[in-house]
């Protein structure tokens, strides 16, 4: 199955995190399909924080892809920041 989620990248204490399409058998930060985006949880206000190619993402749900709860709250947290 292929699945949409986090993959860590970073230093120890300072997380970023890419939000990519991989096979749900591959580890977390192993080989990826695509890289949809990313999210910084430590971006400062001035930073850009979150982000996501709208259209990829509807790409790949659109052909039968799940994302972890993790993103579809990042998605949902996009949304609302655009509108």
């Amino acid at each position: 199955m292929v699945v949409i989620r986090l993959s860590r990248g970073g230093a120890k204490a300072r997380p970023f995190f890419n939000i990519v399409v991989a096979d749900k058998r591959v580890r977390r930060d192993g080989r990826f399909i695509e890289r949809l985006g990313f999210y910084n949880p430590s971006a400062k206000s001035t930073e850009e924080g979150l982000r996501i190619a709208q259209d990829r993402l509807a790409y790949w749900k659109s052909v039968g892809a799940q994302s972890s709860p993790t993103v579809d709250r990042l998605i949902k947290q996009a949304a609302q920041k655009a509108a």
